[in-house]
């Protein structure tokens, strides 16, 4: 059984979600329900679920502001949200579960058995605090992307990125110190993540950061040289939306 707790400030979400995992989700035991985010804390702390319901948008203390309050996360967490803004995408980036309000019952039941599958493996405490991390630094404009790693969190300024290059499932990151990061991130996940922070999707194979393009050379899609001796081809279908780009540098 997954013993669960709900925290959302909206009392018919609160109520629907509670009602939807009591209909389909049998294996899920929900231990309390707060509308209160500090009693919701509270909660937490004394019944020590298997799984948090965390709405990410409360007035007096978010999601994520509830996250570094604690001392510790030994519990798996499913965002619930009515927004679809940055961070839905620092969420997906650490590859964490959210629900979008209104909840729907497949998206539901599908969560709900990635945590069972997850059971013998919880989500490394790092991936929860590297959204934190990425919250903070975009509303603070702190220009720094936090990767979370195996270990621990990898934190990069944005600045110092000349151009993400794909590799299957992974992601090169060549850096300005002509240092090369591998990331096990998909080329798309950086492009969601930094799609406004000056970067662009100049090919199926290159993201690169404007302000690091030194020459634009002509051609059929023609090519981009970049600081520390980079070159990187753009493709056909991308040229004219990368030229009005560069006009906005």
């Amino acid at each position: 059984m997954i013993k669960a707790i709900i925290i959302d400030d909206e009392p018919g979400s609160l109520q629907a979600l509670k009602l939807s995992l009591g209909k389909f989700c049998p294996q899920v035991e929900v231990m309390g329900c707060y509308e209160i985010p500090e009693e919701g804390l509270a909660a937490i702390r004394s019944k020590r679920p298997d799984l948090l319901f965390l709405d990410v948008q409360m007035p007096s203390m978010t999601g994520f502001d509830l996250l570094e309050e604690l001392e510790e996360i030994d519990f798996e967490i499913i965002f619930v949200t009515a927004y679809d803004h940055y961070a839905i995408k620092a969420i997906k980036f650490s590859a964490l579960d959210y629900l979008m309000k209104p909840v729907d019952v497949d998206e539901l039941t599908a969560a709900i058995s990635k945590v069972e599958n997850r059971q013998d493996q919880k989500m490394q405490v790092h991936q929860y605090r590297s959204v934190i991390a990425n919250l903070k630094s975009y509303a603070n404009g702190l220009g720094k992307i936090a990767i979370p790693s195996m270990d621990g969190i990898i934190f990069l300024e944005i600045k110092d990125i000349v151009y993400a290059q794909a590799e299957g499932n992974y992601t090169n990151l060549f850096l300005q110190n002509r240092e090369k990061l591998v990331v096990t991130k998909s080329l798309k996940d950086f492009e969601s993540i930094l799609d406004q922070q000056g970067f662009f999707r100049v090919h199926h194979s290159y993201l690169i950061n404007l302000k690091h393009i030194l020459k634009y050379v002509r051609g059929e899609g023609g090519y981009v040289e970049l600081t520390g001796d980079n070159k990187v081809d753009i493709s056909r279908r991308k040229k004219e939306e990368f030229l009005k780009a560069l006009e906005l540098i």
